[in-house]
């Protein structure tokens, strides 16, 4: 364990594909997606806390979720609970708690890991982050990338190089280049290649090294954040983020950090191999619940208090109605049933993709308690 590094969880969006379970009044990081018995964000604090030790996780949301988080996860101290005022992106989030961490230790060495994602081989998961905090130790943002499964076309790539000869990263490589989600013949041809990874949003590097580059390339928000930052836990705090907040710029950290710094060679790649996934819609979901993935499984039943009744059908149903509830699914295959209070929502996991569109006409029709 690196005695300086901490551990930031940004902890924001609606992940609408996985509406009616996720709202903006409760979104996914917050639910038992997966029917582990933990919610996403208690999961991801399962597996970064031991990195870092006591203190040293930060989480990043929004406003109206930081009672939910502060109840959901106890160990936390509330003052390293970030509340975000309003939505601006992970660049903000991101370059606001490094800031804060870069205040109480000047030495910190930071790591970004999303709220939502799921991850099935955490053992293998903690040697490629010990990896890359040693890769960091260089001064260069030093990124995850994913050995792909699939070509995926809903996933961002990074263009790996050549080893770069590490004592202690001895898998670790020089990005060459981050490339949006592609189209599928392109998505082949990056597999097909092996010189690409899946980008899944994790960044690690020396807290004065991601603070540079964000000051290089785009100093308006760093003189934001740094002007929150100067007086955050002062009397000041809360006047100074209400004028100076909303004015940020919504940007994600790859466009602000990750991508100019690879393209001025200071990427740092480690692949890992240790069953990532962004949780990201139902077939996700679906997936990640099967016993042998690619086999048919029937129809897998999450949460709540529901009676199953399957014939000839596989998919599957989540639950969080409080009454008792019977579902009951015949000669159906890839169906997706969720049954919540006040919305039920039934689809395949060929659409599972299409859910957003729906959250959309429930806005274009005024529905808002809903969303």
């Amino acid at each position: 364990m690196n005695t300086h590094f901490h551990a930031i969880i940004p902890a924001g969006g609606s992940g609408t594909r996985l509406w009616p379970l996720s709202r903006k009044a409760s979104p996914k990081f917050l639910h038992d997606v997966l029917g582990t018995g933990r919610s996403l964000i208690q999961s991801t604090w399962d597996r970064v806390a031991p990195l870092v030790g006591p203190g040293k996780v930060w989480v990043v949301t929004g406003e109206s979720h930081l009672d939910q988080v502060a109840e959901q996860l106890p160990e936390m101290s509330v003052r390293k609970i970030l509340a975000e005022p309003s939505p601006k992106d992970s660049a903000a989030a991101i370059g606001l708690a490094t800031m804060l961490i870069a205040k109480e230790d000047p030495d910190a060495i930071v790591g970004s890991f999303s709220a939502d994602h799921s991850i099935t081989n955490v053992d293998e998961f903690r040697l490629v982050i010990d990896q890359a905090c040693a890769a960091a130790e260089t001064g260069d943002i030093v990124t995850v990338g994913i050995m792909p499964r699939n070509p995926a076309t809903a996933y961002g790539y990074i263009e790996t190089g050549e080893l770069l000869g590490l004592d202690r990263a001895p898998t670790a490589r020089r990005a060459m280049a981050f490339a949006e989600k592609p189209a599928a013949s392109t998505a082949r041809e990056y597999v097909t290649s092996g010189r690409y990874r899946w980008n899944a949003g994790m960044f690690i590097a020396k807290a004065s090294a991601l603070l540079e580059v964000l000051e290089t390339e785009d100093p308006t928000l760093h003189a934001g954040l740094s002007q929150i930052a100067e007086a955050w836990g002062t009397d000041a705090q809360a006047e100074v983020l209400a004028e100076v907040w909303p004015g940020l710029e919504k940007r994600a950290i790859d466009y602000v950090v990750a991508e100019p710094a690879a393209a001025a060679g200071r990427v740092i790649v480690i692949p890992g191999d240790f069953g990532w996934d962004d949780v990201g819609d139902f077939d996700s979901v679906a997936r990640l619940r099967q016993p042998v993935p690619g086999e048919p499984s029937g129809v897998i039943s999450i949460g709540g208090n529901c009676e199953l009744l399957e014939i000839d059908a596989s998919g599957v149903v989540f639950s969080e109605s409080e009454q008792p509830r019977t579902v009951a699914i015949v000669g159906l295959d890839d169906l997706v049933v969720v049954d919540t209070e006040d919305v039920l929502l039934i689809t395949s996991r060929s659409h599972a993709q299409d859910v957003k569109k729906a959250v959309s006409a429930a806005g274009e029709r005024g529905l808002d308690d809903l969303l």
